[in-house]
């Protein structure tokens, strides 16, 4: 009789659980959709602001959902660290769902890659940051495990955007994939950015700088050490690199304090990319496709940033939702 009594206490709690844990799905979907498009309402809104127009593409038959609402729609999304496109379908709202199926938003969102990207620069431009100290770092993107390499077909679109083998010497391993290279302000902004192959150094990046910036203080790692850049950027743009010596170096000087402070902004933006919006997972089968999202979660941060600067917040609180 005991064990009977048991047994029956334990299927009461087992329903219990069943229905607490149906309970709790059941309302973090709920909040999900409400996040959802409270987000994509504000940032539709947000993105007004910067331009009127609507759509962006050269369509005979124009769309329900407007090019707009897709890239507002696509920025809340990853706002809100939803990263899957097939968990995004189950969440999307019904007035969104009902103007526009999931394999039409892959192909618009890829199409629209450049308007995300110049919605980033609007967005970059309007927001109040230091221009005259710059910070420049590389971060390693794997497309898949190293032992897959091989028989990986992922982003093979050409050989001139074939993610190949590279090195992190932070992290002392070999990777393949690509490298993620940019430029931030001292606030924490970025204000460039591009993608490599793996094998590409840091230090060529720095040719793309030179069309970029002029007259500032660009700060980065030992990887980017070499007088013959650091003149080559002084003379033809007036910029200032600096970086840490060697300790071998003839004339060895210990680096700034300030300057090594000020770096460290750059890597917790990074860290920033790489657990909120999770920028080293990915779901993209091609290069375009690869792209199209890392513009959308570099715009997304930028865009959470220009958020809190309107509120008055600090710009790099990003554990909020804009609602």
């Amino acid at each position: 009789m005991v064990h009977l009594g048991i047994i029956k206490k334990g299927v009461k709690v087992s329903c219990s659980l069943t229905v607490l844990v149906y309970h709790c799905v059941s309302t973090k979907k709920h909040n999900d959709m409400s996040n959802l498009h409270s987000s994509y309402n504000k940032i539709e809104a947000l993105l007004h602001e910067l331009d009127a127009q609507d759509y962006y593409l050269n369509q005979i038959r124009l769309p329900r959902l407007t090019d707009k609402q897709l890239i507002a729609f696509s920025l809340a999304a990853e706002s809100l660290g939803i990263d899957s496109e097939r968990y995004l379908f189950k969440r999307i709202p019904h007035a969104i769902k009902a103007k526009i199926e999931r394999s039409v938003h892959n192909r618009r969102r890829r199409r629209l890659a450049f308007k995300i990207e110049q919605f980033r620069q609007m967005i970059t431009n309007q927001m109040t940051v230091d221009r005259q100290h710059h910070i420049i770092d590389s971060m390693p993107l794997e497309v898949c495990r190293f032992s897959r390499a091989k028989r990986s077909r992922i982003c093979r679109d050409t050989v001139e955007v074939s993610p190949d083998y590279g090195y992190c010497a932070a992290q002392k391993t070999t990777y393949f994939g690509y490298k993620f290279h940019a430029v931030c302000s001292s606030d924490g902004v970025f204000q460039a950015f591009d993608i490599t192959q793996a094998s590409v150094h840091d230090i060529h990046y720095l040719e793309e700088v030179k069309t970029q910036f002029a007259h500032c203080v660009l700060i980065g790692d030992k990887g980017y050490l070499s007088q013959q850049w650091q003149e080559d950027l002084f003379e033809k743009k007036a910029i200032r690199l600096a970086t840490p010596q060697r300790r071998n170096q003839p004339n060895f000087e210990p680096f700034n304090p300030i300057l090594r402070k000020a770096r460290k902004r750059i890597e917790t933006l990074y860290s920033q990319l790489c657990d909120q919006f999770m920028i080293r997972r990915n779901y993209a089968k091609s290069f375009t496709g690869l792209t199209t999202r890392i513009v959308s979660k570099v715009t997304a941060l930028t865009l959470m940033q220009w958020f809190n600067q309107r509120n008055g917040n600090h710009i790099n609180n990003l554990k909020i939702v804009i609602a």
